[in-house]
């Protein structure tokens, strides 16, 4: 089983890059971040008649997030336990179903705006309750994986000094990234070593084509997923405005193999 995770920063814009991914990479289930669509804006068309279903979660232009599956959706649960709301809002941020046997939780973690900020205590919050959320799976096949807006080493930033008074790398980001990685493993690194493999490239300074990036988006797995894992790569051509069909997302998609 092939399963790939993809901030695609908003799914009307990017269907055919979509479509064209799951063929090319003969994907059985696809998690995505950033859909930027209500459930009933999805251009789900062209997916069904791939064979592929879909579970989404969406409230309004911002956030969302969606399972695409050809090996079935069952059991979904949208968000988790204890979820933390921002300002008494809650964001379309966690979705997850079993799909060909394992639970997959497509998740959009809180990108944390600056430390200080009620956006990066929220964050904080968000992934402390999703590591206890997931201990109810932490001894099936699961995957829990996404855009994780954490850098958890410094060679997963290509500039570490500029970003030391911002998000993503600072010890409270990665000590909790790091608590939920005690269960679940990052199953792609040993596939995709660093130093510079990234899998998020701003726009800002053709920052993609000087390969000036950040590794945030990961797959995790439990133990019983972990052992099945292959093979893993980062699908770097979904990145390049040279690729494809219209202008890419700022995110790459992180691919997994499993053995049956």
């Amino acid at each position: 089983m092939r399963i790939a995770t993809w901030n695609v920063n908003s799914i009307r814009s990017r269907i055919d890059r979509v479509e064209a991914f799951l063929e090319r990479h003969d994907i059985d289930v696809l998690a995505v971040q950033e859909t930027k669509a209500m459930p009933d804006q999805l251009p789900t068309m062209g997916l069904e008649a791939r064979g592929y279903e879909v579970a989404a979660v969406g409230y309004d232009q911002w956030n969302g997030v969606a399972l695409i599956s050809r090996v079935g959706i069952e059991e979904v649960l949208v968000g988790f336990e204890a979820m933390p709301v921002f300002k008494e809002q809650a964001e379309a941020r966690a979705v997850s179903a079993v799909c060909g046997g394992v639970r997959v939780m497509s998740l959009y973690v809180p990108n944390g705006r600056k430390p200080g900020d009620p956006h990066y205590h929220y964050k904080l919050e968000w992934l402390a309750r999703l590591r206890d959320a997931a201990q109810r799976w932490k001894d099936t096949p699961t995957a829990l994986v996404g855009d994780w807006n954490v850098c958890p080493f410094d060679e997963d930033c290509f500039d570490p000094a500029q970003f030391r008074k911002a998000t993503h790398l600072t010890p409270a980001e990665r000590e909790a990234f790091f608590a939920i990685e005690a269960d679940f493993r990052d199953v792609a690194r040993p596939f995709t070593p660093g130093p510079d493999v990234y899998t998020y490239w701003d726009y800002y300074r053709q920052r993609f084509e000087r390969n000036r990036g950040l590794r945030i988006d990961f797959v995790l797995g439990s133990p019983a997923f972990a052992e099945r894992v292959t093979g893993a790569f980062v699908d770097t051509d979904e990145r390049d405005p040279a690729q494809g069909t219209g202008a890419p997302s700022d995110h790459a998609p992180v691919v997994v193999d499993l053995a049956d």
